[in-house]
């Protein structure tokens, strides 16, 4: 039997080549299909109002030559990305290149949330940079920093409410992001699942956080690597997920922790 081709996944890469603080969110595209990021660093502070477990958040734009900056432990590095047009792991897909979202948490008291090991310190010397999911030695960095109510970080509660609120902000900038054309976008990958009848098949066992107080893994949200909207591996009870390539390419999977 022939082999048969059972989705295609096309990611269009708009590379990010500079940042600034507005009002309002775009991109503005430069020459040699450079984009330059807009964004209201405000936001996030009036997200917080609306979460009673936060006590304040705040966001800053960080150069490459500013990384020596302390931050508190780091919760997750978020690539930003948005569905143009089917849903995780088909059809087409816009990301931005060139700058990543860090997401870092503290509470009132001084705890670290998901403190599982965690990375408080100075923000070069936490991360490996030009790593598959960090940023580049050359990257932007947006890093959110949020403040949670005393000890609201020892159950699932409170970690939901900070990565609420960051998938709120990166959604602002999803959806200018949607609207580039992307004929003009950076550079394209095409992917296809395929099925290979009679051919051995091979399966990638992956084993997530769900521990039922503070560390989660959230899955499958209708935004790559998002949150709002996605499911809980702990409220699915821990049970096997498959996902296909494609999906797993295509961020499926939201660690939080």
């Amino acid at each position: 039997m022939e082999d048969r081709i059972l989705r295609t996944l096309s990611i269009k890469a708009f590379h990010v080549q500079a940042a600034r603080e507005e009002k309002c969110f775009s991109l503005e595209k430069e020459a040699n299909n450079q984009y330059t990021l807009c964004f209201d660093s405000s936001v996030p502070e009036k997200l917080a109002e609306k979460e009673p477990l936060i006590h304040s958040a705040s966001l800053k734009l960080i150069s490459k030559e500013e990384r020596h900056v302390p931050i508190h432990s780091i919760m997750d590095i978020i690539p930003i990305s948005t569905k143009v047009l089917g849903k995780i792991g088909e059809g087409i897909t816009h990301t931005l290149t060139g700058i990543y979202l860090v997401l870092c948490g503290t509470d009132t008291e001084g705890n670290y949330i998901s403190a599982f090991g965690n990375s408080d310190g100075f923000l070069d010397e936490q991360i490996v940079f030009d790593r598959a999911g960090t940023p580049g030695k050359e990257d932007l960095i947006l890093l959110m920093d949020i403040c949670l109510e005393a000890r609201a970080g020892y159950s699932r509660s409170g970690p939901d409410a900070c990565h609420r609120i960051c998938d709120s902000f990166c959604q602002e900038i999803r959806h200018v992001l949607k609207k580039l054309d992307g004929r003009h976008c950076t550079e394209r990958h095409d992917y296809q699942d395929i099925e290979r009848p009679g051919k051995e098949k091979v399966v990638l066992v992956k084993m997530v956080s769900g521990q039922g107080a503070m560390y989660d893994t959230h899955f499958l949200s209708p935004e790559p690597s998002g949150y709002n909207g996605s499911r809980s591996i702990i409220e699915s009870t821990g049970s096997p997920v498959i996902l296909s390539p494609n999906e797993y390419r295509d961020g499926a999977i939201r660690a939080l922790y």
